[in-house]
């Protein structure tokens, strides 16, 4: 590591080896390569001048890639595909006079960086599909564990952990439909020069349209493409990358909320993510154990999200058939978004690992706040045993007030129970008041709901993907 000059963190810090890998030099000049040999050999089928000698060069110098010469070239030269086309030629005279023939930078450029997404993509469902199985893993674990729910985090009517754990499990879930989704409406390029008319195929193959509708379909093909989109000007539509990155923000979007909840438990003491044994969690405080892995989803997050403007923006200021304003822009919003939302799933796949679950402190919260929501079955009982309901309903009223201000302004403990059991007006005893207490019993059916959603949705999906389980991340920091 050179400490002289600027390190990208996604690198450093973030992202996994393989998402680095996919968006690197190597993998673009090696994917150029591979595309220079479709075209000439989906040419020479086509009927052109080109001898399987000269096909067998170029694929017998498709990996070692001479980089020294095309750097040297592109010095010179000043233009980094025709420095390639150079470096490449230097390797196979025999081929070097019809290497990237009828073609135009972007046949290379925006082919390869569809390719490349579609790999990075590829890997991110991967990562993705593991998050789920291992909430899901969770959530099976804790379909039944009564908790306090919150809205507007405030008390509210008790859910289950597992239950809790669902929400996140869907909201991803939601993720990998669009994800999948814009996989299988990824298109190649193709071949179409240099404002979309396949003009140079027109003068190459002599007219002969027939022969150049084959062009496109025979190269997506030999790349692992079904098919080119049908029509474009020198450059694929940079509406893709709008629609590739807003799946990543949508996948950001799912981890910030999961992220927030896992630290706002923390807080609360009911859950934590992972702690190694000596891990500092404050310079001045000692014994702090801050969430600081959720607040980095949390922060990477954010950069996600507010990276898919980027492309969106870009693809609406293009011009006609193409201008240069996307180029500098994509070398940094594609790549560094995938690095972004790879690391964000790593953290993600180490949290849910670890999370560990403090019942006693969740079942101390819950039991704090139960009696006033078992009043009204209180109620029930009370007009069972011979009340009036609207004259109860006016006394638990009064009473869970005072109750409020014993707990709020007094620092006392929740003594609704006694209260009640003390006014005759409900003719209950203080036994039969904490029979209602059974957390159990104001969960509704939270962990049918696990159950049901895990077994007839999450489960079957991940069946279909069980080659891909098994994921395990590792955190650089």
């Amino acid at each position: 590591m050179k400490y002289d000059k600027y390190q990208s963190p996604l690198s450093e810090r973030y992202a996994s080896r393989e998402m680095q890998y996919v968006f690197s030099p190597d993998m673009k000049f090696r994917t150029w390569r591979k595309l220079w040999i479709a075209l000439a050999e989906t040419e020479r089928e086509l009927g052109l001048d080109i001898t399987e000698e000269q096909i067998a060069e170029l694929k017998e110098h498709a990996d070692d890639i001479n980089y020294d010469v095309a750097k040297e070239r592109e010095k010179i030269v000043r233009h980094d595909v025709m420095s390639h086309v150079y470096a490449y030629g230097i390797q196979c005279p025999k081929a070097k006079g019809i290497i990237h023939l009828g073609a135009t930078s972007c046949y290379v450029g925006d082919n390869t960086d569809i390719i490349v997404m579609s790999e990075a993509l590829k890997l991110v469902r991967t990562k993705l599909v593991n998050v789920i199985a291992e909430l899901a893993d969770f959530a099976e674990k804790y379909k039944a564990q009564p908790t306090l729910a919150f809205t507007h985090f405030q008390p509210a009517q008790p859910t289950t952990v597992g239950k809790r754990a669902t929400l996140w499990i869907q909201e991803f879930s939601m993720d990998l439909e669009d994800l999948d989704y814009v996989i299988s409406t990824l298109k190649l390029l193709g071949s179409k020069g240099t404002t979309g008319t396949q003009a140079s195929f027109l003068e190459l193959f002599d007219g002969d349209q027939e022969t150049i509708d084959k062009i496109d379909p025979m190269i997506a093909e030999k790349m692992g493409f079904k098919e080119c989109y049908p029509v474009s000007g020198q450059t694929y539509s940079r509406k893709v990358d709008t629609r590739v990155l807003n799946v990543l923000a949508g996948i950001a979007a799912s981890a910030h909320k999961f992220s927030n909840d896992i630290r706002l438990l923390q807080h609360l003491k009911e859950v934590e993510e992972p702690f190694e044994k000596t891990q500092i969690g404050s310079s001045a405080m000692a014994y702090k154990r801050n969430p600081m892995r959720s607040e980095r989803i949390a922060s990477l997050s954010r950069y996600v999200m507010i990276d898919a403007l980027n492309p969106a923006i870009t693809s609406a200021t293009q011009w006609f058939e193409r201008t240069l304003d996307d180029s500098a822009n994509k070398r940094l919003s594609i790549p560094e978004g995938f690095l972004a939302i790879d690391g964000i799933l790593d953290l993600c796949l180490n949290v849910v690992d670890g999370l560990v679950v403090y019942p006693k402190v969740i079942e101390k919260r819950l039991m704090s706040e139960l009696p006033f929501m078992a009043t009204e079955n209180i109620m029930m009982d009370a007009v069972k045993a011979g009340g009036d309901r609207q004259e109860l309903h006016e006394r638990i009223r009064e009473l869970s007030m005072e109750a409020g201000k014993n707990v709020k302004v007094e620092g006392l403990d929740n003594n609704l129970l006694e209260l009640i059991a003390n006014d005759p007006a409900f003719n209950l005893t203080i036994e039969e008041l904490k029979e209602t207490m059974d957390p159990s019993k104001y969960t509704g059916r939270a962990a049918v709901q696990v159950d049901n959603y895990l077994s007839k949705v999450i489960r079957p999906m991940l069946d279909k993907n069980k080659d891909i389980l098994g994921v395990k991340a590792e955190i650089n920091v």
